[in-house]
């Protein structure tokens, strides 16, 4: 036995551990206390710093002492020179690189390292932007160091080309990075930014969005760099056409700015004495500066949202005195402006007509904001050409076969719908987890299509019965229509942003899965509602129909509610504008 190791238990090693762990805790809340105190006394010492460089050490995530910290060196700044503070912060910045080692995505480090560079004498930005090379190429998605370099590259002035070569070096060694994908969408308009628009022939300046800022992306590129970016997105995604981070990048290129910012509609009823309001964006209609003129008078209105849960609405209304407009022989005519886009509409209400509108009359192109949309149709065809080739290699691929949807809807929609359709299908298939998504997307573009179907100056009927809707959108392009017929869908609720289709006589929802009626609520001039075969359980979820003054008859045949005990007379106390009922 002797001259032999005593190896010892596991219990003996794990009892050792667990004393080496409190030992540990106790020195460490110890040292935390003493900084705390020192703090609330006021303490802005070398001896306070020492003590915050032991706790970060050990634990780089803990906010507050950085905040201690930096009161600690701004006190400094106070009592020392440049060529002194130089010194302190370049040791701050070392202190910070050992923090980093620890945790190369630390918050707190991260943001106290941009906040010393920020403050230091002479910074070294070539040395930052070398330290965040480092980081990157150990993990290239450590978006705390992206975030760092997009600083340290404002602050440097590093030329903008200097930094889209690194990207294609990024992008080169590793078509998965993301960041740098999403980087390079940040450089391109600045580097190569399209060239503005030419006056009209007519000598009246072109219709287009308000000049960006620089990093955003609707900002657009010009054509010539749009097709180099072209080549080198297909070259990754055929190199691996499942990792989405080229797929995503390939439909921003292909992207546009967003639509002119305007009132798209204006609408007038004599009978209830109310203007409706429709933007081509959602806004908050009581801060934008929405001014109603009548006859030349400005009105002192009260505009509201048309449902309690929105303060923001791309449709807005008011009511005007009584009186005002009821009487059916006099003509008058509103003007409404939007101050702070300087920008207005008019409408004339003649005599004898009891309502009138004024609409914007926007393409097929400018009316919904397509994804993927460029000026040359030819370019657009030749990617749709790509990513077709590609699927007949990769027919199961869920990005591609998204991207050519997305094509083909910026080319034709209404051309390709049947496509469309196909594809949806498919997605749904081989991406089953996401066949949600899908649904919803291509009952968007449904929508879409039927409203592109539409003729806004004489059809007010807007049918889209049997096409499998899972949900609704674009609501607020549907303010003018009086009939709409949303029967033999998926639908499982009538959203609040129902509420904007503010000329509804009749809905037809029959053979749904609707349990909420929350969007059915104040529509002065709905009359009749079919809902038919849903799923409406309780007396509580009809409660947004009692605020319809005008509802007449109801169907209620095939939903669960109908077998609630006196149901009929429950109905009558809470509709008593309803004459026909159906259960």
């Amino acid at each position: 036995m002797h001259g032999r190791v005593k190896v010892k238990s596991t219990a003996q090693q794990e009892e050792e551990k667990r004393k080496e762990r409190e030992k540990k805790l106790k020195l460490y809340i110890t040292a935390r206390d003493a900084c705390f105190s020192k703090r609330k006394e006021g303490v802005l010492d070398d001896d306070a710093l020492q003590l915050t460089q032991q706790l970060l050490s050990s634990n780089p995530d803990f906010a507050t002492l950085w905040n201690y910290r930096r009161e600690i060196l701004m006190h400094m700044e106070t009592v020392k020179n440049e060529d002194e503070m130089q010194k302190v912060y370049e040791a701050e910045l070392s202190f910070l690189e050992s923090c980093l080692k620890m945790n190369p995505k630390s918050y707190g480090s991260w943001h106290h390292r941009c906040w010393v560079s920020t403050r230091l004498p002479r910074p070294d930005w070539a040395r930052e932007l070398s330290l965040c090379d480092r980081c990157l190429s150990l993990d290239d998605r450590n978006f705390h160091c992206w975030d760092y370099r997009r600083m340290v590259v404002k602050m440097s002035g590093v030329p903008v080309d200097q930094e889209l070569a690194f990207t294609d070096r990024l992008i080169g060694s590793n078509f998965s990075n993301y960041s740098s994908w999403h980087y390079r969408s940040t450089l391109l308009p600045l580097l190569h930014p399209e060239s503005p628009d030419p006056p009209s022939p007519s000598g009246e300046p072109p219709r287009s969005s308000p000049p960006p800022s620089p990093q955003s992306h609707s900002h657009r590129v010009c054509e010539e760099q749009l097709l180099k970016e072209y080549e080198l997105v297909r070259n990754a995604f055929f190199t691996d056409p499942n990792d989405q981070s080229a797929w995503f990048y390939y439909r921003w290129l292909l992207g546009r700015a967003e639509r002119e910012e305007i009132i798209s509609c204006v609408f007038v009823s004599r009978e209830e004495e109310r203007v409706a309001v429709a933007f081509s964006r959602p806004v908050n209609a009581q801060t934008v500066g929405l001014l109603l003129v009548l006859d030349g008078q400005l009105q002192r209105v009260e505009w509201r949202s048309v449902h309690p849960r929105f303060k923001h609405s791309p449709v807005w209304i008011c009511d005007l005195p009584p009186g005002t407009i009821s009487d059916i022989v006099n003509e008058h005519n509103l003007t409404v402006h939007w101050t702070e886009k300087h920008t207005h509409r008019d409408c004339a209400l003649y005599t004898g007509r009891c309502e009138s509108w004024c609409r914007d009359s926007a393409t097929d192109q400018e009316l919904f904001r397509s994804e993927l949309s460029v000026e040359k149709t030819s370019v657009l065809q030749s990617e749709l050409d790509s990513c077709n080739q590609l699927q007949e290699l990769e027919p199961l691929n869920k990005w591609c076969l998204l991207t050519v949807i997305l094509l083909m809807r910026a080319l034709d929609p209404l051309g390709y719908e049947k496509e469309t359709l196909a594809h949806f299908q498919t997605l749904k298939e081989v991406d089953p987890m996401r066949s949600a998504y899908y649904s919803d997307l291509c009952s968007k573009f449904m929508i879409e299509n039927t409203i592109l179907k539409m003729e806004y100056a004489e059809v007010r009927v807007f049918s889209i019965a049997d096409k499998n809707l899972t949900t609704l959108c674009h609501l607020d392009q549907l303010l003018l229509v009086t009939h709409i017929s949303l029967s033999s869908n998926q639908l499982e609720q009538l959203p609040p942003q129902f509420a904007m289709l503010q000329c509804l006589e009749v809905l037809e929802a029959d053979n749904n899965k609707i349990e909420k009626l929350e969007g059915v609520y104040q529509l002065p001039k709905l009359e009749e509602v079919l809902l038919r075969n849903n799923k409406i359980s309780t007396l509580a979820d009809l409660q947004p129909l009692a605020s319809c003054p005008k509802l007449k008859h109801l169907d209620l045949r095939g939903n669960p509610v109908t077998q609630t005990d006196n149901i009929e007379a429950e109905l009558a106390e809470l509709l008593p504008s309803v004459t026909h009922l159906l259960l």
